[in-house]
């Protein structure tokens, strides 16, 4: 009920002053469902006080251009790595890299090898030639999907170097 009100809330803001001063009204239908609206004609519609909508402006924003012309800097207290650790830290995320690209091309030639060029082996519950399709179109997403992770590999490893 809490998010049907603000809801309703930002409605009439958005729509105006004029709108935000009408009455709105509480129904109930004989299932028990709420409904919000703007006319209490109906059976079962009670007036609902609202509180007034203020409009408040926003404060104003400094220009992207000061913020990128400031230089990063780390807090004085912020841990330093030594190159020595960051040279190993950066071993160990290449060889993790290296082995999930391993993983992935081997799935990879799985994939095909099953995809057989377009034209895999026919299940047995596959009567339906609907249903092989279906399976065909997976497994095609499947391969394109394995391809795009080894390229991604590819790059971030490429970009360690």
């Amino acid at each position: 009920m809490k998010r049907q009100l603000t809801g309703l809330l930002l409605l009439a803001a958005a729509a105006g002053y004029a709108h935000a001063q009408s009455d709105v009204y509480l129904c109930v239908d004989e299932h028990g469902k709420k409904e919000y609206k703007n006319t209490g004609a109906t059976k079962g519609c009670k007036k609902v006080d609202l509180p007034g909508i203020t409009m408040i402006p926003a404060p104003p924003r400094k220009p992207a251009v000061q913020a990128a012309s400031k230089p990063a800097s780390s807090p004085s207290d912020f841990p330093k790595v030594d190159s020595g650790t960051q040279k190993a830290r950066d071993s160990d995320r290449k060889q993790i890299l290296l082995d999930e690209m391993k993983g992935e091309e081997q799935k990879l030639a799985n994939l095909k090898k099953e995809f057989n060029n377009g034209e895999p082996e026919r299940h047995g519950d596959e009567r339906n030639y609907a249903k092989y399709q279906e399976r065909v179109a997976a497994m095609k997403e499947d391969i394109e999907r394995t391809e795009k992770n080894i390229e991604a590999l590819k790059r971030e490893i490429n970009n360690l170097k």
